[in-house]
């Protein structure tokens, strides 16, 4: 048998460090068994699937080196490689389910979704939906059909018993089926769920082992009753650890820079980081640290993947990306590759019309431009807090602007203005003398400098999106439950 592996991101954002890291033990595991390595692009959330994340997932993966066998930019055997390109087939599959009754046509309106999450939270249950659509009748279906009522498909969970299914990591797990929700498949637009189509795929595609993260255990037994369901043999499931910020719970976009850019673009080295990310799941022999890919894939041992949380340690990754800068560039060539990573004549060309008529000496370009080649900048709470606020609206303003940029989904110069000018109305308080003087204390660390806006556009989204989450951080940090009311009324 040929081992077979894949990943599948979803490009509904930026490439998460979570795609990478999971990419590099499927191609480990696939390259150490002699195997095939997929990548699969999973956009059948089409209001938020955009091409240009897809690209950004390929750039991702091969600044890392991580290079697949099959996929959507090289084809293969088993394409189309986008969900989006085979809505058909999970179709023909949905039908054959609810052919044979293993599968039904659920008509409950939002309205009533919601009132059923509501009387599910105040009995204390965890499931919203209470199947009261399971067992219509065909008569009962046909007519809603010719009303015109909107339905999705669910999956018949089993009522009673228990899911069984081996971990090659974590062993035997079962779970009772009272406590999985009947899985929607199909949507009303006609698109499919992950579950099915991931299933359906993965099936087709021939892959033999699922590596994933620990967040998918839960929707794991839906995936072993589809596989039984259909009547095909079930792949060997493997839970790798999840990847933990610094509160100890998973890594969030919401607290973190996460995207693989903003490492990039803070001048890590991608050896260094492919080592780092291997070092997050997995122990090497002897606690060895500093290794190549090859070695990792020769060395490869199942009862080397560690089963708890995995912290994303960047003090660690500055550790390795200084050993890596130290011992892979001689002192001859690291000007050159200074110069490549953040003083091209390209970028150069841009910030030079910023600070012409700015400077009256030389020397006072590093001192006005320093904010744009440096990762981190020394906050100043009395600047992030001008007259009339405090850090608690400081902050309120700080996560309005990172909502607005990413409604927007522009990071650019007229994004940024746009966004400033949004969260000042927002919030009742001044553009000029409030926001803007929050974010360029944000940006530059200062309270002038060169043009903002401008700026914004040569820093970057990733780099931009780090520093307002670190002065966040700086002012006290947002809880939760403050972040989601804010979100539900930035909405």
């Amino acid at each position: 048998m040929e081992v077979r592996t894949r990943i599948a991101p979803s490009p509904t954002g930026d490439p998460h460090v979570g795609t990478p890291y999971m990419a590099l033990f499927n191609l480990i595991f696939a390259r150490h068994h002699g195997g095939k390595f997929l990548l699969r692009i999973e956009d059948t959330d089409q209001s938020r699937s955009r091409r240009q994340y897809e690209e950004s997932i390929f750039k991702s993966l091969h600044w890392l080196g991580i290079q697949w066998d099959e996929g959507p930019d090289i084809g293969g055997p088993y394409g189309p490689y986008r969900q989006s390109e085979r809505t058909d087939i999970y179709r023909k599959h949905c039908q054959q389910l609810l052919d044979q009754g293993k599968a039904y046509k659920c008509f409950a309106t939002p309205e009533e979704l919601k009132e059923m999450r509501e009387l599910a939270g105040k009995m204390g249950k965890r499931m919203g939906y209470d199947r009261r659509y399971r067992n219509l009748s065909p008569d009962e279906i046909n007519t809603r059909e010719k009303e015109g009522q909107s339905y999705v498909i669910r999956l018949k969970v089993p009522l009673t018993g228990e899911c069984e299914y081996e971990d090659m990591i974590k062993g035997r797990i079962t779970c009772p089926w009272s406590e999985v929700d009947d899985q929607i498949l199909l949507k009303s637009d006609g698109f499919p769920t992950y579950h099915l189509a991931n299933v359906v795929d993965d099936y087709l595609m021939k892959i033999t082992h699922i590596i994933r993260g620990d967040e998918w255990m839960t929707s794991t037994p839906k995936h072993v009753l589809l596989y039984d369901l259909f009547g095909w043999e079930r792949p060997s499931f493997m839970h790798m650890p999840l990847l933990l910020g610094q509160n100890g719970k998973k890594l969030s976009k919401r607290k973190n820079p996460t995207s693989v850019f903003y490492y990039k673009e803070s001048g890590y080295l991608p050896e260094a980081f492919v080592n780092f990310l291997s070092l997050m799941g997995y122990s090497m022999p002897e606690d060895k640290e500093i290794y190549t890919l090859d070695e990792i894939i020769k060395d490869f041992s199942l009862e080397r993947v560690g089963v708890s949380g995995a912290f994303f340690d960047v003090k660690k990754l500055d550790w390795l990306n200084q050993h890596y800068l130290i011992n892979s560039i001689p002192e001859k060539d690291l000007w050159a590759k200074i110069r490549e990573w953040g003083f091209s004549d390209e970028r150069m060309e841009k910030i030079i019309p910023l600070i012409h008529t700015r400077i009256k000496t030389f020397g006072e370009f590093m001192e006005l431009c320093s904010f744009l080649f440096i990762t981190h900048i020394e906050l100043n709470e009395e600047l992030l807090t001008p007259k009339g606020t405090d850090k608690t609206q400081a902050v309120q303003i700080l996560q309005g602007m990172i909502l607005s940029m990413e409604k927007q989904e522009n990071w650019k110069r007229d994004g940024f203005d746009r966004a400033s000018r949004d969260v000042a109305e927002f919030f009742e308080v001044n553009h000029k003398k409030i926001v803007m003087r929050i974010l360029f204390a944000t940006i530059t660390g200062k309270h002038q400098g060169p043009p903002l806006f401008d700026s914004i556009e040569i820093l970057g989204k990733d780099l931009t999106r780090a520093r307002l989450l670190n002065a966040i951080e700086f002012l006290g940090g947002i809880s939760n439950k403050k972040l989601a009311e804010l979100t539900k009324r930035w909405a």
